[in-house]
């Protein structure tokens, strides 16, 4: 089937296109032939290095000439690119555009529609799926959007976007893991006592804001697919799967239409997760698919998982730009809010400008009953760069005594995935409160701003700096 529209600003490819055609300098193209695994290791290596640039995999094993595209959301800088903006004004601006959310739009073609495989002819072993790391237990679907449609009367409750990582099981059946218990995992449980199979729909591949909306930490009653239309600006276009209806992005490059059985069970894990550690913990449910859905030349828009700043960054920045706006509606003293990367999803650092005794605290304590993923929060004052772990630990070194300055509370639930939890996600949390307080004695010591943009003109190559020059040639 041929699509009958023209290609979209929401279509991947134009994103691709459009964004390589501006900011060269952050896209790699690589075109040796590499195994799946070495993809989770270039990304891993770009960020030793301090790089994040989007990957372009032409030739990778395994996957039959299907170009792959990865690391996407590495970089902060890159969201906010997506978004108008610039890193300091991300939170912001992701939230001013959720909150412009509208609903899709039903066309009736569009290009993931060009090959339509049902019934007995589906046979996943064919999707294009590499293993990122040697401790997965098989190649996995990591970028999987698995999409769902509020059942009749049940009031209160709107269709769902959610993450789950996925491993084929078989010719055509998922084993997946909704370990997040959230929405997807409510619509299945309500499916359980009707008696029937929740129909859903997995998208392998769409626009980036597509993506990011997927994340978005909404409540039951709101689609996050709405959210998708308040990021793209513009109603997300859509089509209905052939066999259930469901609402998946037109131009998206695979769709795995099918049901899950609340009855059903298969192992699967370990898979690498954010924790940095190899995960089996999972709800072993079972995606059994009837209909596949793709472009003719579909690409492979792949995740890296594990604690890599593109799979932190994907769920964090919904969730930062979430909290960071609760924060500073009931707080405004407070100037900035982080989740670092070394923090995997339980670490958030927070500045403020403190105006009487005790602040801090109260702020630490609306984002550890906020977020239920925090396990330890950092304040420190507003002139630390909170997106430095060294200016953080900088400021616990010299500003905090842990007898005073430290509070923890016990037998909260956080994430199943946290290795150091319970079974079922028990946690305790911490706060440590690293602002100078009242009555701190101590100056902190400047450069002057002369100085400083003289070290800025020698170190960008406008003065007189060699490198190598031996010591007995120094007057030479």
């Amino acid at each position: 089937m041929q699509p009958t529209r023209p290609a979209s600003t929401q279509d991947l490819r134009v994103f691709l296109a459009d964004y390589t055609r501006r900011h060269p300098q952050d896209v790699l193209t690589v075109d040796d032939k590499i195994a799946g695994e070495d993809v989770a290791a270039l990304a891993l290596e770009l960020a030793a290095r301090g790089r994040e640039e989007m990957l372009l995999c032409r030739t990778v094993e395994g996957l039959d000439g299907t170009p792959l595209v990865t690391n996407v959301f590495a970089s902060r800088r890159r969201v906010a690119r997506l978004l108008g903006t610039d890193p300091a004004g991300l939170h912001r601006a992701y939230q001013a555009a959720a909150a412009r959310a509208t609903a899709p739009r039903v066309v009736p073609d569009g290009p993931v529609l060009e090959c339509v495989t049902e019934g007995e002819a589906v046979d996943l072993h064919a999707l294009p799926l590499i293993r990122h790391f040697a401790s997965d237990r098989a190649p996995y679907i990591t970028s999987g959007v698995i999409a769902a449609e509020a059942p009749a009367g049940a009031e209160g409750r709107a269709g769902n976007l959610s993450y789950h990582r996925s491993m084929v099981h078989g010719r055509n059946q998922l084993a997946t893991s909704l370990h997040s218990r959230g929405h997807l995992w409510q619509l299945l449980r309500l499916a359980a006592d009707r008696g029937e199979k929740l129909p859903v729909a997995m998208v392998i591949g769409a626009h980036p804001l597509f993506m990011l909306a997927a994340s978005a930490r909404v409540g039951p009653g709101t689609d996050e697919r709405d959210i998708a239309g308040g990021l793209l600006g513009e109603p997300l276009e859509v089509v209905r799967t052939p066999r259930h209806g469901i609402r998946v992005p037109a131009s998206a490059e695979i769709v795995l239409e099918g049901v899950i059985d609340p009855g059903l069970r298969a192992d699967e894990g370990p898979f690498g997760e954010f924790s940095g550690y190899s995960s089996d913990r999972s709800t072993h449910n079972v995606l059994t698919v009837e209909t596949v859905l793709r472009r003719r030349d579909a690409l492979l828009l792949d995740v890296v998982g594990g604690n890599t700043a593109e799979h932190l960054n994907l769920a964090r920045i919904p969730r930062e730009s979430e909290m960071a706006q609760k924060l500073r509606e009931r707080f405004p003293e407070v100037t900035a809010l982080h989740y670092p990367t070394s923090g995997t999803h339980f670490h958030a650092y927070v500045a403020l400008r403190p105006s009487r005794p005790g602040q801090a605290r109260q702020v630490m304590l609306g984002l550890l009953g906020w977020d239920p993923y925090l396990k330890t929060v950092v304040a420190v004052d507003e002139d630390v760069d909170v997106t430095r772990d060294e200016q953080v630990l900088w400021a616990l070194a010299t500003h905090l005594q842990p007898h005073r300055d430290v509070f923890v509370v016990d037998g909260l639930p956080g994430s199943p995935l946290d290795p150091s939890s319970t079974a079922d996600g028990t946690t305790s949390r911490m706060a440590l409160d690293a602002t100078r307080g009242p009555g701190f004695d101590g100056v902190r010591i400047t450069v002057a701003e002369d100085s400083r943009r003289t070290a800025r003109r020698l170190l960008d190559g406008e003065g007189g700096l060699r490198p190598g020059v031996p010591w007995d040639d120094r007057t030479g």
